[in-house]
């Protein structure tokens, strides 16, 4: 088996109905067989978006009334067979983004040569970026992740699996090398500190993971790094993230 996937969080603030569309141009024109992307949290971007990226048939998100649940979504060229979002149960402190009720989405994507489970995630934001196991919001994200493993421990141990996104958690932290553990999985980017996050916005580090169950190669990368021409002539990023495409391929 062999797929090329991407993920991507999109900056829902600012002029994203243009950079969604030079995001969708750079797609079409791309090789990946699978995008998942954060922070789509509007119908009508979601609907632009679809339109834009026609050469990636297949879809899978949430509700999308009134928001796009979670603002997540995956783009697949090959057939999603199956399809589920799970919320992550609400934790205190109260923010406004427990509106989004952010959680996972899982996706069984049918390869030429077999089935790979993709999993596109959003955690909650640590708005103290700090990760201090007594910080509230460590303590939300711990919530999560400990949601997420048990869920993922429940999926067939032979099924090829790659978990993805935003996990707002930088990759060298104990929180995330448990989670880690707990599901089963491997850090791609393990031992990698080049920042997922823009430092033209903020000196966050690499918040954004690839993670792949054993069995599967994976080789990666930081993209979108630089500025570019939005469909009025403009130069911008096209978010406040950087993105991570990986290769995969199975051992056996």
């Amino acid at each position: 088996m062999k797929a090329r996937v991407l993920t991507f969080n999109t900056l829902f603030r600012g002029r994203s109905r243009a950079r969604l569309s030079m995001l969708a141009r750079i797609l079409n024109g791309s090789d990946y067989d699978v995008v998942c992307l954060q922070e789509v949290i509007s119908p009508l971007n979601l609907a632009r978006l679809r339109r834009a990226a026609a050469s990636f048939p297949h879809v899978a998100h949430g509700t999308v009334v009134p928001i796009v649940r979670g603002g997540l979504i995956t783009l697949s060229r090959r057939p999603i067979v199956r399809r589920h979002y799970r919320a992550f149960t609400p934790t205190r402190p109260i923010r406004p983004e427990l509106l989004l009720r952010k959680g996972a989405l899982f996706t069984r994507i049918r390869l030429p040569d077999g089935f790979l489970t993709v999993v596109n995630t959003h955690l909650s934001a640590n708005l103290d970026m700090h990760w201090e196991p007594s910080n509230p919001y460590t303590k939300a994200e711990e919530a999560e992740l400990r949601e997420l493993a048990a869920t993922l421990r429940r999926i067939d141990e032979a099924e090829p699996m790659v978990v993805m996104g935003d996990f707002n958690v930088p990759r060298d932290y104990p929180l995330l090398r448990d989670f880690t553990s707990a599901a089963g999985l491997r850090d791609v980017l393990a031992g990698d500190t080049e920042t997922t996050f823009n430092p033209d916005y903020a000196a966050i580090g690499p918040i954004d993971q690839i993670l792949v169950r054993p069995g599967l190669e994976a080789t990666a990368r930081v993209v979108f790094k630089k500025r570019v021409r939005l469909p009025d002539g403009d130069m911008a990023y096209l978010s406040d993230h950087y993105g991570i495409e990986v290769t995969l391929t199975t051992t056996s």
